[in-house]
């Protein structure tokens, strides 16, 4: 028995948990040590999809399932077994075709299985691939194959913001369409966020609502911020998230999620 069994820490892989440099912070990594150790839960809840996250897993050492896709998919890697997913509507392509005429300058990448493909690229979308570490077909968004588990926008952010927009009007039900960077409008099946997975987790796993801890520096991860016990988010979070109120923490860089396992230290 230790002091966190029971607890639920989940966090944002880019720029919370993992810097831009790819150096996971050592005392991030001790202090997930001492946590696991002593009886806690301790996964990742990311936009990455499955092809772009798996090479990564070796910086994260997660003992549950982990939340992919902005909360599309929910992937247990010990078994190497898809637990849930939500695909987008099979309407995506022509809807986001209709999406792409009416806004010519956005770019958009799709995720197929382990296949990414994308149309009209730009020099953000470049930017992701390679942060990414992944290659993609290029090819009209019709041709693009489906299901999609997500989908990107890419384009500077007041270019985007019009897009969110005409989406939320055209397509209420259809579609979750959040920000997860400035450059990056990420568009879901409807219901399908970081919030919500991380409470399907919590409940496949029995832990209590007022046990699961999340932490998230961008706009995506406000829906699991809104079910966390206390939100959390590192200094270097999106400015939305902080006038959300968030309790701040040390940034990702300074390793954030050391100083949030202290916290949780000193309240069990």
């Amino acid at each position: 028995m230790g002091k966190f069994d029971g607890v639920l820490l989940a966090t944002d892989f880019d720029d919370t948990y993992c810097p831009e440099s790819g150096v996971v912070p050592q005392a991030n990594l001790e202090a997930v040590a001492y946590f696991k150790a002593q009886g806690g839960t301790f996964t990742i809840s990311t936009g990455r999809a499955h092809r772009t996250f798996a090479p990564r897993l070796s910086l994260a050492p997660v003992n549950a399932p982990v939340i992919l896709s902005n909360g599309g998919q929910l992937y247990d890697f010990q078994r190497d077994e898809m637990v849930v997913e939500y695909t987008v509507p099979p309407t995506a392509a022509a809807d986001m075709a209709q999406v792409g005429r009416r806004f010519p300058a956005v770019s958009l990448e799709a995720y197929h299985g382990d296949d990414v493909y994308v149309w009209n690229p730009n020099r953000w979308t470049v930017y992701h691939l390679e942060k990414a570490g992944t290659g993609a077909v290029e090819c009209s968004i019709e041709e693009m194959p489906q299901p999609w588990s997500k989908a990107i926008f890419h384009q500077e952010n007041e270019l985007l913001l019009p897009v969110q927009k005409y989406i939320r009007e055209q397509w209420p039900t259809r579609y979750e369409a959040i920000f997860s960077n400035f450059h990056m409008l990420e568009i879901t099946a409807k219901g399908s966020t970081k919030g919500g997975m991380v409470l399907e987790l919590a409940r496949r796993l029995g832990i209590k609502r007022e046990h699961l801890y999340c932490v998230g520096d961008n706009q995506n991860d406000i829906p699991m911020l809104e079910v966390s016990a206390i939100p959390f988010a590192p200094a270097n979070c999106a400015q939305e998230v902080k006038e959300w109120g968030a309790t701040l923490l040390p940034s990702c860089e300074e390793g954030a999620i050391a100083a949030l396992i202290g916290i949780l230290d000193q309240r069990y």
